[in-house]
């Protein structure tokens, strides 16, 4: 259940404030829906019950707030706006990501991918998913941690009826196992054809909060139902009379034979088709113009009860009616449920196109994809169908099975996320082999040109430039283990706010410092094969220092990609976190020589060998000679700025961190 109270957005400037003491239920084993035209409020209300927005109230979910949820998505499952995932992953990957960042297994990526029916396009690309597509792989990411709760903003919004239909469905049969539904739209007949309960937003206020059947007859458009042979002429009859009369009504032609008239009565429809001998098979009042083929849930005043109690009791199992739907007992529920028999079946003529003759409410596509909203229950430990083989069986597919989901913060399993966000793109290893390639290229000129260090020819390092490539692309790597998170956020509902946990960040200082020590023993390998086939042996020999060089070289790349990932996590940019690797040389690098060059710096000759005398220890395994060349590595400009430069990054992403816990 969600329970929302006095929910206000903060003003901005003279404006009033987008929400205004907004507070409603949405009950278990129900859908709710948030009605209301484009700038009612409604996606600010869901952002306010979420915590992604300043402002005041407080929202229960099942009650608790959502700050005291130790795993919000094992509670919540929300879907705002597109599906943030970067263009080129997979829709098997980016579900497996959000596996590991749930703290599932994989196998569970397979299991909604059944359900959602994405199986054959589990392969493509998230750029390449049309817009249906894309809602199904959203409604199965916000399933994934098998949430009690669904908050779907403008989940059919663009889509075609039968897509529409088909969500609803999975909507329906999500409430049915007694979960909670919140979802918003701007259309009222897509509101009082799917939800039990209505609330109605206008200007950032609630105007209304009602049950299905009252939204209908109160605020919906009544019209009259007509069925006859001659549709046609009777249709162009009365447009003529209407306006000879000065009337303003509206004739609608519908599926087959059948009219919907608005702005007339019963009366004048009958005598009109009297009057010129037309033969009628139907003429009834109707109110709620909920479908585009003339299927209307609630037929007249006197009979959209029983309608409501019809779709409520096959939407809910008696066992939940009691608790959880809106005014109706165990018996009553369990009545109704029992009325959706052949009996109550709607004629095939009465039945538009595309749905099949069940009874009012429930309806199914009769070719659609998935699940419909007319299962009654669910085994909850049935193993999934795919779409396919529901269609071709003729029931619906189930839900994911339940699942067990300890609580911790998001991501649960920080390493294996990190690992399937970076490998899941071929963006690491184009820059890779773009490093790998320009690196031998300035090898063999820096060779050619000649009057270069053996050890600088190696790396590919001309003094001309601030840094090797092999160092710019392992920062450009780091940088985009963090700007990719802010441009595609994944871990955010939000778009826009990544979770700053140490884990995921230990998780990607470590993951980048794999890839630089990968890419710097590339680098090195290549550009001696290089410059072994293109000059000979001479230009390919090892330096004689090759282990503090291959220290200092590992220090450097390694340095780079940290820098990288700390500068990207703080501004939030790709560019920003690159800019920081490329000014450690360029700016930081400068000052350090300039205080090293000052008259007052002392030589660490010997430090090694005072910290020994006391610790009075002696260092195994020639501890001392590692020790002296780390800090000959410190000591020189490039290793001081980078070491600065770190430890001044990881001082500003931890004081962002503690800043951000405390709002």
């Amino acid at each position: 259940m969600i329970q929302a109270f006095g929910l206000t957005s903060n003003p901005r400037k003279e404006l009033p404030p987008a929400v205004d003491d907004v507070s409603f239920e949405a009950r278990a084993g129900c859908v709710t829906t948030l009605l209301g035209p484009p700038g009612a409020g409604k996606t600010t209300v869901l952002r306010l019950m979420l915590e992604l927005q300043q402002g005041r109230g407080i929202t229960y979910f099942r009650g608790r707030p959502l700050h005291r949820i130790a795993h919000p998505s094992r509670e919540v499952g929300v879907l705002l706006g597109d599906v943030p995932g970067h263009p080129a992953r997979t829709v098997r990957g980016q579900l497996r990501m959000l596996c590991a960042a749930a703290g599932v297994p994989a196998r569970r990526a397979d299991e909604v991918l059944e359900v959602v029916g994405l199986v054959s396009l589990r392969d493509e690309r998230l750029g390449t998913l049309s817009r249906g597509m894309d809602r199904r792989l959203g409604l199965a990411c916000a399933l994934l941690a098998d949430p009690h709760t669904l908050v779907l903003d403008s989940l059919t919004e663009g889509l075609s009826a039968r897509e529409s239909h088909w969500l609803h469905g999975m909507l329906r049969a999500h409430a049915t196992q007694g979960g909670t539904v919140l979802f918003t739209t701007t259309d009222p007949k897509e509101a009082a054809r799917t939800a039990d309960r209505i609330i109605t937003l206008e200007q950032g206020r609630l105007v209304a909060d009602q049950a299905a059947a009252d939204f209908a007859r109160t605020r919906l458009r009544p019209r009259v139902a007509v069925r006859s042979p001659h549709a046609t002429r009777l249709a162009a009859l009365l447009t003529k009379e209407a306006r000879t009369a000065h009337r303003s009504v509206e004739v609608v032609r519908e599926s087959g034979n059948r009219l919907a008239v608005y702005g007339s009565t019963c009366a004048d429809v009958g005598e009109t088709a009297f009057r010129h001998g037309i033969l009628v098979h139907q003429l009834a009042d109707e109110v709620g113009d909920m479908a585009s083929g003339g299927d209307s849930t609630h037929r007249g005043e006197e009979k959209a009860p029983e309608d409501a109690a019809v779709r409520q009791g096959a939407a809910m199992p008696p066992e939940l009616s009691a608790e959880h739907g809106p005014g109706a007992s165990t018996e009553a529920s369990t009545e109704a449920s029992t009325e959706v028999t052949p009996a109550t079946r709607l004629p095939e003529s009465d039945v538009p196109p595309g749905r099949s003759a069940t009874a009012a409410g429930v309806s199914e596509p009769s070719d659609g994809p998935g699940p419909a909203a007319s299962a009654p229950t669910r085994p909850r430990a049935a193993h999934p169908r795919s779409s396919d083989a529901a269609l071709a069986s003729g029931n619906p597919p189930p839900l994911p099975p339940p699942i067990s989901v300890r609580s911790a913060p998001s991501p649960l399993r920080p390493l294996r996320y990190e690992l399937r966000r970076a490998g899941g793109v071929g963006t690491g290893f184009l820059t890779g082999a773009a490093v790998l390639v320009s690196s031998a290229l300035v090898a063999v000129l820096m060779a050619r040109i000649g009057h270069t260090p053996q050890h600088r020819l190696l790396a590919a390092w001309p003094r001309e430039l601030p840094l090797p490539p092999a160092a710019l692309g392992a920062g450009l790597l780091g940088a985009i283990a963090f700007g990719d998170e802010f441009r595609h956020p994944a871990l955010a509902v939000d778009r826009g706010t990544v979770p700053r946990r140490l884990g995921l960040l230990v998780a990607k200082l470590l993951v980048a410092a794999g890839t630089g020590l990968l890419l710097a023993f590339l680098t090195v390998g290549c550009n001696a094969e290089v410059l072994y086939l293109v000059y000979g042996q001479e230009l390919a020999k090892v330096p004689a220092d090759w282990l503090a060089l291959t220290a200092s070289w590992i220090g450097l790349v390694i340095g780079c990609s940290w820098a990288g990932v700390l500068a990207a996590g703080i501004f939030r940019s790709t560019t920003a976190g690159l800019a920081a690797v490329v000014a450690v040389p360029v700016l930081v690098v400068p000052l350090v020589q300039k205080v090293l060059d000052g008259a007052s710096v002392r030589s660490a000759a010997g430090f090694s060998v005072r910290l020994r005398e006391l610790l009075l220890a002696q260092w195994p395994f020639g501890g001392e000679r590692y020790l002296a060349a780390g800090a000959r590595m410190m000591a020189q400009p490039v290793g001081g700025a980078l070491a600065l430069s770190l430890t001044a990054l990881l001082c500003a992403y931890l004081l962002t961190t503690l800043r951000s816990r405390v709002r």
